[in-house]
C-alpha cells in the first residue's frame, strides 16, 4: 500500500487531496494542524509522532527530521542495500510528498524560517525517480487523475520536482534577504558578491518591445512595490513597453510634492510640469512637446477630475496612471475603450540597484536618486542663480536623472521645455524642441 506524507501550511484543498489519496488506497502519514484537519474529515491518517516515537520538540522546530521519515522518502528503490538497510531500521518507503512552507516573505521572522519543510521537499525532490513531490495546491487534482489514470511517472515527477526545487530556493533567497536588512552593518547589502535574484512571474504581456518577442512581467516575492496597489480600471492588457514607461512615468512624477505631470514616450520624460492644479500641469507638460506626447504615457501625482480628463481625452494616449479618477472623468476617459487607466496609492519604491542583462551575467548599479540637498550643490559660474532659477533648476535636475544619457534638460520655471538625450553630447542641445509660447528666448 503506497504511502503519501502530507504537511501543508496552507491547508487550501488538503482534505480534498487526502480523501483522493484514501479512495485510492493510500495510506495517509501526517503532523499537526494537517493531522488534525484530516482526522476532522473523518479520514483514517497516521501522525508523524507514532512512526517515529518521537513527538515534536524544541517548540515544534523539530517534528518530522527523523531517519524514519526521511530515509523512507530518500532510499533508492533500485539499490538492494538500501533495502536492507530500510528493513534493518525499521523504515518503510514514502511515496508521496505534500508540503507547502511557512509565508516567510508576507511575515518574516526566526520563527517562520521553515526547517522541516524545506527538508522533506529536497528530499522528495532529489528522489523524483521514486517519490512524487507537491509543492503547489494547483497542482492537487491533477496529481490525484494522473494517480487515478496510473499516468503518474518519472517525468511527471520530474517537472514537479523542478517546481519543487524554485520554490526551496526562492523562499532560502528571501531569508537571505531579510537576514541582509536586519544587519544594522548592511555588509555589502547593495552589491553584494552573491547575488540571488528570485522573481515569481506576475503576469505573461501581450507582446514584448516589438509584436514578435514574446514578454511577462516577474515580481519579486515579499518586495514593496507600488504595482500592489495598482488597479486597471480601463482598457487593454499592458504591453512590455506600457509597463517600461508606466514605471518611468510615475517614479518621476512621485518625486514632487507638488502638482505634476509627466508625459513619458520610449522610457524618457517628453513632458514635465508643476503647476497649482493637476490640469494645469498637464497642459503645460503637453505643451512643451505636443508632437512626442502623441501614443505616450501619462503619469499625475493627484486626482483626474474632468479638466485634465478633458485635456487628455483630445490626444491620443496609451496609458494614464493616477492616485485616483474622479467619476466624471471616468465617464470621459472610459469612453476610449483602448485607453489603459491605472489608479496607484502608493508612490514608487526604489530598490536601490538597477540590473539589465549582459551576456553571462548581470549588469548592477545603484540608482540615480536626484535627492541631494540644495546645500550639496555648487555654483561655479560668477553670478549667482536667482530663487526662481534655483528651482527650475533643481526641475531640470529631478528630470534629467530620469534621462538616458546623453541627456540635456531645459527648465524655464516649473516647467520642463527640452529634453535631449542623444548621441552626441557637444551639440545635443540642438535635438530640444523649444516652443516660444512656453517663455523660451
Amino acid at each position: 500500500m503506497p504511502r503519501a506524507l502530507l504537511s501543508v501550511f496552507d491547508k487550501t484543498g488538503i482534505v480534498g487531496l487526502a480523501r483522493g489519496l484514501h479512495d485510492l488506497g493510500w495510506t495517509l502519514l501526517s503532523s499537526g494542524g494537517t493531522a488534525r484537519a484530516i482526522a476532522e474529515a473523518g479520514l483514517p491518517v497516521t501522525d508523524v509522532a507514532d512512526l517515529t516515537g518521537v513527538g515534536p520538540i524544541l517548540d515544534h522546530r523539530v517534528v518530522t527530521l527523523h531517519p524514519r521519515v526521511h530515509g523512507g522518502i530518500l532510499a533508492d528503490r533500485d539499490k538492494a542495500h538500501h533495502a536492507e538497510e530500510m528493513a534493518e531500521h525499521g523504515i518503510e518507503p514514502i511515496d508521496l510528498v505534500v508540503v507547502n512552507l511557512y509565508p516567510f516573505s508576507s511575515d518574516p521572522g526566526i520563527e517562520l524560517i521553515d526547517i522541516g519543510g524545506p527538508a522533506l521537499v529536497r528530499a522528495a525532490a532529489k528522489n523524483f525517480a521514486h517519490v512524487g513531490v507537491v509543492v503547489d495546491t494547483a497542482d492537487y487534482d491533477g496529481v490525484l487523475e494522473m494517480l487515478r489514470e496510473g499516468s503518474f511517472g518519472e517525468s511527471a515527477r520530474r517537472l514537479l520536482a523542478q517546481k519543487a526545487f524554485r520554490i526551496t530556493s526562492a523562499y532560502d533567497a528571501a531569508v537571505a534577504s531579510w537576514m541582509s536588512d536586519e544587519n544594522p552593518r548592511r555588509i555589502d547589502a547593495t552589491l553584494p558578491p552573491i547575488l540571488t535574484i528570485v522573481a515569481e512571474r506576475a503576469e505573461v504581456l501581450r507582446y514584448g518591445e516589438n509584436p514578435h518577442q514574446q514578454a511577462a512581467l516577474y515580481r519579486l516575492p515579499g518586495a514593496e512595490s507600488w504595482w500592489d496597489s495598482a488597479t486597471q480600471l480601463n482598457g487593454k492588457e499592458m504591453s512590455y513597453l506600457n509597463v517600461l514607461d508606466t514605471e518611468a512615468a510615475w517614479q518621476l512624477v512621485s518625486r514632487f510634492d507638488r502638482p505634476a505631470a509627466v508625459i513619458v514616450k520610449h522610457a524618457n520624460a517628453c513632458g514635465v510640469a508643476l503647476a497649482p492644479t493637476v490640469a494645469e500641469a498637464y497642459r503645460l507638460a503637453h505643451a512643451a512637446d505636443p508632437v512626442s506626447a502623441f501614443g505616450g504615457i501619462i503619469a499625475v501625482n493627484g486626482e483626474v477630475d474632468a479638466d485634465t480628463a478633458s485635456e487628455i481625452s483630445g490626444v491620443f494616449t496609451e496609458v494614464v496612471v493616477a492616485p485616483s479618477f474622479s467619476a466624471a472623468a471616468l465617464d470621459i476617459l472610459c469612453a476610449k475603450p483602448n485607453l489603459r487607466l491605472i489608479e496607484a496609492v502608493a508612490p514608487f519604491h526604489s530598490m536601490g540597484v538597477n540590473v539589465r542583462s549582459v551576456d553571462g551575467g548581470l549588469l548592477v548599479q545603484t540608482n540615480d536618486e536626484a535627492d541631494e540637498p540644495l546645500d550639496d550643490f555648487s555654483v561655479v559660474t560668477e553670478r549667482v542663480p536667482t530663487a526662481e532659477e534655483w528651482t527650475s533648476l533643481l526641475l531640470a535636475w529631478q528630470t534629467v536623472a530620469a534621462t538616458w544619457s546623453n541627456a540635456i534638460v531645459l527648465a524655464n520655471g516649473d516647467v520642463v521645455v527640452g529634453i535631449g538625450g542623444v548621441l552626441r553630447r557637444v551639440t545635443g542641445e540642438g535635438q530640444h524642441v523649444l516652443h516660444p509660447g512656453l517663455g523660451v528666448r
